[in-house]
């Protein structure tokens, strides 16, 4: 019988263009650190205001790897 043990660990990311731009971000940057990512959940999303407008966008993504053994 074959068992995959995985972890989840949560980061932040950051664009001032878009929410799809830091997930992209977050995810490419998750890939150069932690090997074996399998998911990346999308846990909270929020937008930066300067002088009322947006000018950035950030998510915290829970990303999920699997254990080496």
């Amino acid at each position: 019988m074959t068992t995959t043990v995985a972890r989840v660990t949560e980061i932040s990311a950051k664009s001032e263009s878009s929410f799809e731009d830091a997930i992209k971000a977050g995810v490419d940057r998750a890939n150069k650190t932690l090997r074996n990512v399998q998911s990346a959940w999308v846990k909270e999303q929020r937008v930066t205001l300067t002088d009322g407008k947006v000018s950035g966008y950030q998510v915290n993504l829970l990303v999920t790897f699997q254990l080496d053994d």
